[in-house]
């Protein structure tokens, strides 16, 4: 089974051959096609935009002519845009109508239904299946309309899980089903996927991947047949497996801009199981995009409630983190207590060997000098942080001693709702608000010109002021800590109590609207002095 896929990802995929990991080869490179799907669309717009040529010059009175125009504009629209398709079904019934020609006017509506089922649209559908005479077809014309019925009603049963409805929708499809596999040329692509989905239906799903490994060995599919074959190939295997030729089915869905598809939706839903976040997000939002560019809000409903679910699980992950924020930055603040009490170890360990190397003073001298500038405002920033640490912290034993006193009280009278009063009087929310505030004067109180300075790397009009309740908004907040040397971008999230991604957007949106650039920007806000450089400034 493994091997097979091999071959498959070897045919598909040759820049892949050398990939330790297949699923991720395979993710990696259905990442840069979909970058690159504007140039798969631009060549599909321009074969549309010559077919549309070719049908505004054609004379008004050569049906023939247009009916077989527009027949290649449904085709290349028919999973691409719902809309344009539909106009053109529409266009080719009347001018089957215009011919007197009853076979074309009913294949014409066969295409038609196909459009309408792929949007959910059963009703119409069948309405449009109720006013079809098969007797009055040509075998090449009833394979079509047997076919429309069979995806019809299985649709209608997926979407309709009745108990009393779905097995008759069931029954139904698998007798349209039968008859389109007597009708499908011997051979052909239907003719094999007919036949796995009977299996399937059988539950003979061992004889149905037969079938669609034996078209996916076959050279002359189309990348459209490709995908249509390894999705369905998929819901057969195992799981590993599964996840390879759903990226396959997704690959080739972009390869040949097949907008009315559901690989990469299928895909985002696995990743979302293995804990792959990121990765679930990207592709949700472009099966998103795929399906409101095609024009099935249907489809486009189901991923958006599959990405409200994905919010809601990143905001369970968001709450974790923020309830051990406040543990980590008193880890943060014993840290620096550490890294002054070294620091100061090695100023002193310097200065002894300034005084035993009395012919290297002056050069020593120099060198100190830059260095205790910038130990003397590490210093100050911790010693500033390190207070402020203590006090925090002390405010906390006060107020646990208080509520522990209280609570024992209460528990010795048994005032349960009194002491439920104060669980519900502690303000989780009002604590952080507070320590963040607390944090910003602090901050400004080391660097009074902070604001002023940052702007100034910005344009006049994308300066960020804070609001008049504000010390300092996020933005600044963000910036704030980089002045203070926590760079890292999940230490800052965790701070701050966002997202790594929300970080990565808000320094990507300030470094985008910056007058220097990106690695400028960082330079010079390291660059920024702190009180005590101002004031020797000032003074010299």
């Amino acid at each position: 089974m493994k091997v097979f896929t091999l071959a498959i990802v070897c045919f598909l995929l040759p820049i892949c051959a050398h990939c330790k990991h297949q699923q991720d080869s395979l993710l990696a490179v259905l990442k840069k096609e979909i970058l690159k799907q504007k140039i798969y669309d631009t060549r599909k717009e321009q074969k549309i935009e010559r077919l549309r040529n070719q049908l505004w010059r054609t004379s008004p009175y050569d049906l023939e002519r247009q009916y077989l125009l527009c027949d290649q504009l449904y085709w290349e629209y028919k999973n691409y845009i719902f809309d344009s398709a539909h106009v053109y079904t529409k266009r080719l019934i009347r001018i089957a109508g215009h011919l007197k020609h009853l076979p074309r006017k009913y294949e014409s509506q066969i295409k038609l239904g196909f459009i309408q089922v792929s949007c959910g649209m059963f009703k119409e559908a069948f309405d449009g299946i109720d006013q079809l005479d098969a007797a009055l077809m040509p075998n090449e014309v009833k394979f079509r309309y047997y076919q429309l019925k069979t995806q019809a009603y299985t649709r209608l049963s997926m979407y309709n899980t009745n108990k009393f409805y779905s097995p008759v929708h069931q029954s139904e499809s698998m007798i349209a089903l039968i008859c389109a596999i007597q009708l499908s040329a011997p051979h052909s692509f239907e003719r094999f996927s007919l036949t796995a989905f009977l299996y399937h239906n059988m539950d003979k799903d061992n004889e149905a991947a037969a079938c669609y490994r034996k078209l996916l060995r076959s050279d002359s599919l189309t990348n459209h047949q490709k995908a249509i074959a390894a999705y369905n190939l998929s819901n057969l295997t195992d799981q590993t497996e599964k996840r390879s030729l759903i990226t396959i089915s997704a690959i080739c869905d972009i390869r040949s801009s097949t907008k009315e598809t559901f690989a990469i939706f299928t895909l985002a839903q696995l990743l979302f199981k293995e804990g792959n976040i990121e990765d679930t997000e990207f592709l949700l939002k472009e099966a998103s995009e795929q399906a409101s560019f095609y024009g099935n809000k249907l489809y486009n409903d189901e991923i958006i409630t599959a990405m409200r679910a994905l919010k809601a699980d990143q905001q369970i992950r968001s709450e974790s983190r923020k309830n051990h924020t406040l543990t980590a930055l008193i880890g943060i603040l014993v840290t620096a207590i550490i890294a002054t009490g070294i620091i100061f170890l090695i100023v002193y360990r310097k200065l002894q060997d300034v005084r035993r190397r009395e012919g290297f003073v002056n050069e020593q001298n120099r060198q100190l000098d830059l260095l205790n500038k910038k130990l003397s405002e590490d210093a100050i920033i911790k010693e500033e942080y390190i207070g402020y640490f203590f006090q925090v912290v002390s405010g906390y034993i006060r107020k646990l001693e208080k509520i522990k006193r209280s609570s024992e009280k209460m528990i010795r009278q048994e005032s349960y709702k009194e002491l439920s009063e104060i669980a519900k009087g502690i303000d989780i929310k009002k604590e952080r608000t507070s320590l963040f505030h607390t944090f910003d004067k602090i901050f400004l109180k080391l660097f009074p010109n902070f604001i002023k300075s940052f702007n100034a790397l910005l344009k006049e009009e994308d300066q960020i002021i804070p609001k008049k309740t504000e010390v300092l908004n996020t933005s600044l907040r963000i910036f704030a800590l980089v002045r203070l040397g926590i760079k890292d971008s999940q230490t800052i999230a965790n701070i701050l109590e966002n997202t790594i991604s929300t970080i990565y957007t808000y320094k990507f949106r300030i470094k985008s609207r910056a007058i220097v650039h990106a690695e400028e920007f960082d330079k010079r806000v390291m660059e920024i002095k702190f009180n005590d450089q101002e004031k020797r400034a000032d003074n010299p």
